[in-house]
C-alpha cells in the first residue's frame, strides 16, 4: 500500500453512516459542479446574446441616419445625433466617415476589421487598460454606394452580472452540500438505528440463551432478512449452549458415583491404620474408580463429537453379557434385593462400543437397584436384528402423572426421596441410544414396579 492509500485509509470514516454520508456528499458535489459549470456557461452565452441584441438595435437606429441612395454615402443630422454617435463607427465602403471621439486605437482597429468583412459580424475586444467591449457590424447597401455601421458596448456590467451569478451559484452549492451531508447523516442514522437495536438485542439474547426472536413481521424487507439471519444464529447459539449445559450435567451425573467410591474408600482408610493388603485393596478400588471416570469422560466427549460430525455413526461391537456382569458387580445393591440376569445366549453382540453400552444401561440398573423391594431382573436377547435388554424391578414404579416427563433432563418424580440424583440418567441413556440408532423406552402398565427396554443395533 502506497503512502497516498495509507493516508486515505486513515482519513476515511470508520462508521457506515460516515462512509455513506461521504459518498452522498461526493456524488452531490460532482453533480453540482457539472450543473454549475453548465449553468454559468449558459448564462454567459445568454448575456452575450443580450449584448449583441443591444448592439444590433443601436446599429439599426444609426442606420436610419445614413443615406446610401445617391452615389455617395451621406450621414444625416438628427436631434439625437450625439446619443447615436456614442461608440459608433460609420464607414463608406472601407473608408471611415465617423468615429467616437474617445475611442481607443484597439477598438477602432477592431471596427475597421469588422467593416471590411461587409457582413453582419460581432467580436469581443480586451484592450490593455480598458474594460472589455463587444463590437458588432451592420452593413448597408444602396444602388450606388455601400456603408457599414459598427457599434460597441462596454461588457463590464454583463461581466459583473456573470460574476455575481457565479458567486451566487457557488454559495448555493456550498449550502446544498452542507444540507445534503447533514440530511444524509440524519437519514442514514435513523435508518441504521433499528440495526443497532437489533444488534444489542441479539447480543443480550445470545448471552442468556433467550427464546426471544425478531421474526419477520412489521419489518422492512432488508430488516426482515437480517432478523431471520439473526434468529437462525440465535437458534444455533441456544442449541450450542443447551448441548454444553447438557454435557456438563451428564458428566456431573455420571462422575458422581466413582467420585463417591473414591471418597468413601479414602474415608474408610483414614478411620484407622490399615495393613499393606488393605491399603493395596483401597488403591485398587480408587484406581478402578479413576479409570471409570476417565472412561466416562472419554465416552461422553467422543459421543458428543461424533454425534456432531456424523449422527449416524455406529462404532464397534460389544458382547452384551460380560458388560452386564461387570456393571452388576460394581452396582451398590441393598442386601434385600436380588439381581437375576437372563441371557438368551452367551455370545450376544450389540453394535455399539463397550463404554457406550455401559453408559446406556448403567442408569437403568442403578434406578432399578435403588427402588426395587426384593428383585431386579435383567434380560438380554436378540429380536428382529436388534439386541433388546430389559430391566425390571418390583418397586413402587413410575407415577402415571410423571410418565410424560420421565425422559426430560432435570425432572424427578420425587425430589425428597433421599436420592441426590439430578434427573439426567434416563435422558442421557435415551440420547446415547438414539445416537447409535437405538432406543430406550419405558413400558407402561407393568406391575408391580417398573420396566425399561433398551433396543440397540445387533453387532
Amino acid at each position: 500500500m502506497n503512502r497516498a492509500a495509507r493516508v486515505f485509509h486513515r482519513l476515511a470514516p470508520r462508521t457506515l453512516r460516515g462512509r455513506l454520508s461521504l459518498v452522498a456528499l461526493t456524488t452531490a458535489a460532482l453533480l453540482m459542479t457539472i450543473l454549475t459549470v453548465v449553468f454559468n456557461a449558459v448564462m454567459d452565452r445568454h448575456l452575450q446574446h443580450q449584448a449583441d441584441d443591444e448592439l444590433r438595435n443601436r446599429a439599426a437606429a444609426v442606420a436610419t441616419t445614413i443615406d446610401t441612395s445617391g452615389p455617395r454615402v451621406r450621414v444625416l443630422e438628427t436631434v439625437n445625433d450625439r446619443l447615436l454617435d456614442t461608440n459608433v463607427w460609420i464607414y463608406a465602403g472601407s473608408h471611415l466617415l465617423e468615429e467616437p471621439p474617445s475611442a481607443s486605437g484597439a477598438l477602432t482597429q477592431a471596427a475597421d476589421r469588422l467593416a471590411a468583412q461587409h457582413r453582419h459580424a460581432c467580436t469581443t475586444v480586451q484592450a490593455h487598460g480598458h474594460p472589455p467591449a463587444r463590437l458588432c457590424s451592420h452593413p448597408l447597401r444602396g444602388r450606388h454606394a455601400s456603408a457599414a455601421v459598427v457599434t460597441a458596448l462596454d461588457l463590464s456590467p454583463y461581466r459583473s452580472s456573470a460574476d455575481t451569478l457565479l458567486l451566487g451559484s457557488l454559495v448555493l452549492d456550498a449550502v446544498m452540500l452542507g444540507c445534503t451531508y447533514a440530511l444524509t447523516r440524519l437519514s442514514v442514522g435513523r435508518a441504521l438505528r433499528p440495526v443497532g437495536t437489533m444488534t444489542d438485542q441479539a447480543t443480550q439474547w445470545s448471552a442468556t440463551g433467550s427464546d426471544e426472536r425478531f421474526g419477520t413481521e412489521e419489518h422492512p424487507v432488508e430488516l426482515a432478512r437480517l432478523g431471520a439471519s439473526l434468529d437462525q444464529l440465535l437458534d444455533r447459539i441456544r442449541t450450542v449452549l443447551r448441548h454444553e449445559q447438557q454435557l456438563t450435567g451428564e458428566l456431573s451425573h455420571e462422575l458422581r458415583t466413582p467420585l463417591t467410591r473414591i471418597i468413601m474408600e479414602l474415608d474408610w482408610w483414614r478411620t484407622r491404620p490399615r495393613g499393606d493388603a488393605e491399603t493395596r485393596a483401597t488403591h485398587e478400588v480408587i484406581a478402578d474408580a479413576a479409570q471409570s471416570m476417565r472412561t466416562i469422560c472419554d465416552t461422553l466427549l467422543n459421543e458428543a463429537r461424533e454425534n456432531a460430525l456424523n449422527p449416524a455413526t455406529t462404532p464397534g461391537a460389544t458382547d452384551v453379557v460380560p458388560v452386564l456382569g461387570r456393571l452388576l458387580d460394581g452396582l451398590p445393591t441393598p442386601d434385600a434385593v436380588k439381581i437375576v440376569v437372563e441371557a438368551e445366549a452367551p455370545a450376544l453382540e450389540a453394535g455399539v462400543a463397550p463404554a457406550l453400552l455401559e453408559r446406556i444401561v448403567s442408569p437403568l440398573l442403578a434406578n432399578a437397584a435403588r427402588y426395587a423391594r426384593s428383585r431386579v431382573t435383567v434380560s438380554a436377547r436378540r429380536v428382529a436384528g436388534t439386541v433388546r435388554i430389559e430391566v425390571v424391578d418390583d418397586g413402587p414404579g413410575v407415577p402415571e402423572t410423571f410418565v410424560g416427563e420421565l425422559f426430560q433432563p432435570g425432572r424427578r418424580a420425587d425430589s425428597g426421596d433421599g436420592h441426590d440424583g439430578a434427573g439426567l440418567g434416563l435422558p442421557l441413556a435415551r440420547r446415547l441410544a438414539r445416537a447409535v440408532g437405538g432406543e430406550v423406552s419405558y413400558v407402561p402398565g407393568h406391575a408391580p414396579g417398573a420396566k425399561f427396554t433398551v433396543s440397540l443395533p445387533a453387532g
